[in-house]
């Protein structure tokens, strides 16, 4: 039986959001029901909105969202009615990717959390009017009240902390955090650089101190978020500019060029830059894309066992990293509590916007009641 909710809708691609009173489906046998307390706002909510990723309209976007539980299909094992959740990107589960401990690399990928509907098609969302309204991004669809998700991208975890703050824990902060500790594999005594300290970026650099780097190297072009790289543990900033002065000045300070680099800004001069600082077998990840990037490199530049990789989501496994997530911010090592800046549900618009301007590293919505310790 269908119940009544209230979601943020994008109905055209480039247009506003605005809040709905949808109707929501019965979870099926694998699904979650799961009432959502926050949601992030990732950059990728944003490159859908604006048409830069591929998504069908109207659909109701949100992927970093947490809640509390209540229904659970009868296939669902591992979340109970009444815990708390957080709920991050979906996958099969059954193809090679995910059978080998990578979903994030999962065959269907983009499809199973793009396409708006579930794996079959079907679409648990419709408005007033009877009208399909596309749901299920990342498996969640979390700008709404309600949201359901899938046994697949549903981590438990603990009642005391508040969901509020866990949210973002779901997308970005784990692709920052583990794309350092996972996918690039971080040394001891190594010395890191990271382009962009946005909320991906700053995840980077914290868990970068995690893993005991020597050099923690920040580049930005924000001087703000330069001090507050430093605050949270850069060694050394940068301002970002044209990229042979900003390799010049990472080969200054690390006297051979970096051991790993991640580039969370999708621009050229970063890929540029990066490619020009990569000490002998370095390692260069890049976590996004911006329009336009569309950059080139000589093949030539990748000798000395340098090499390149592209990362999705850390390469986490989100029932493990989200966990390792919140016990580093029991320990102080994780702060990313720093990073978050609070919204009422009905300011999404405004969210967007100082996300996009910069005055908000982390936007997250507060979207019902009942989440804080």
């Amino acid at each position: 039986m269908a119940m009544r909710i209230s979601a943020a809708v994008l109905r055209q691609v480039g247009g506003p959001i605005h809040i709905e009173s949808l109707h929501l489906d019965d979870p099926e046998a694998d699904e979650v029901l799961v009432r959502i307390v926050a949601s992030g706002i990732c950059q990728t909510d944003a490159h859908v909105r604006q048409g830069h990723v591929p998504a069908p309209t109207p659909i109701v976007l949100g992927h970093e969202g947490a809640g509390v539980v209540e229904r659970v299909g009868i296939a669902v094992q591992s979340v109970s009615v009444g815990d708390h959740v957080v709920l991050s990107y979906h996958s099969c589960g059954r193809c090679e990717s995910c059978s080998s401990d990578h979903p994030a690399y999962c065959d269907l990928a983009f499809p199973i959390n793009f396409a708006g509907a579930r794996v079959d098609g079907s679409n648990a969302l419709r408005d007033a009017k009877g009208a399909v309204v596309h749901g299920h991004f990342f498996g969640q669809s979390s700008f709404s009240n309600y949201a359901l998700a899938n046994l697949r991208n549903v981590v438990k975890v603990p009642r005391d902390l508040p969901l509020e703050l866990l949210a973002p824990l779901g997308c970005g902060f784990q692709t920052g955090a583990s794309a350092v500790l996972r996918s690039l594999g971080v040394t001891r005594g190594s010395s890191f650089v990271v382009f962009g300290v946005g909320a991906v970026g700053m995840a980077a650099l914290m868990a970068a101190n995690i893993a005991a780097a020597k050099r923690v190297i920040a580049v930005d072009l924000n001087a703000d978020r330069l001090a507050l790289a430093r605050e949270l543990g850069a060694s050394d900033t940068i301002r970002a500019g044209k990229p042979d002065q900003v390799a010049a000045e990472i080969n200054r300070i690390t006297g051979r060029g970096a051991n790993f680099l991640l580039d969370t800004s999708g621009h050229r001069d970063s890929l540029n830059a990066g490619i020009m600082a990569m000490a002998p077998m370095g390692k260069f990840g890049g976590v996004a894309f911006s329009p336009g990037s569309d950059a080139s490199l000589q093949a030539s530049s990748l000798f000395v066992g340098k090499s390149l990789q592209g990362i999705i989501q850390g390469d986490a496994i989100p029932q493990l990293f989200i966990p390792e997530m919140i016990a580093q911010y029991r320990a102080a090592r994780f702060p990313f509590d720093r990073l978050v800046r609070f919204y009422d549900f009905d300011q999404i618009e405004q969210a967007f916007a100082d996300a996009a301007l910069g005055v908000a590293i982390k936007p997250v919505l507060r979207i019902s009641p009942g989440g804080r310790a």
